[in-house]
């Protein structure tokens, strides 16, 4: 990817779609370092507890994929913070998510945070961090205005 702005647009475009549309796993694929890990985080209902699952690209795919497309599932980025130095980037991208475009309210919003590296050719994701929001963390204003550095 030539840009920052293009990997993290086709990360959003590549993962939605409506209920029964087949995503491009592929071009999923194409964005991700070789290394990338992809790290969700959350509090456990039953012991109250925050934690984190690393997994790959390749595992996302195996573990939320046919669920993505048998339900529907369109993350819709509604801000970003960019900075960049060099040939590494640090990206804090505010999502909501919907199961068609056309509900009324999202079901799910919260924070991606994704690293990314140019190796001189092109930006690589190296890694997504995610959280969702919550009652008692809810999304401050200041991640809902984009702002690039």
């Amino acid at each position: 990817m030539a840009s920052v702005d293009a990997i993290v647009k086709s990360l959003y475009n590549v993962i939605s779609g409506d209920a029964g549309t087949k995503r491009d796993w592929n071009r999923f694929r194409s964005l991700f370092h070789k290394s990338a890990q992809m790290i969700p985080t959350g509090k456990n209902p039953k012991t109250g507890e925050i934690n984190a699952r690393y997994i790959t690209p390749e595992e996302y795919i195996e573990k939320s994929g046919a669920y993505l497309e048998k339900e529907g599932f369109h993350e819709i980025e509604l801000a970003r913070r960019t900075e960049v130095f060099g040939n590494i980037a640090q990206v804090f991208t505010t999502y909501e998510t919907r199961r068609k475009l056309s509900d009324a309210k999202p079901f799910m919003r919260g924070i991606n945070s994704v690293q990314l590296l140019n190796d001189g050719k092109r930006w690589w994701i190296l890694n997504i961090t995610w959280s969702q929001e919550s009652p008692e963390n809810q999304l401050p204003t200041k991640y809902l205005k984009s702002v690039e550095n």
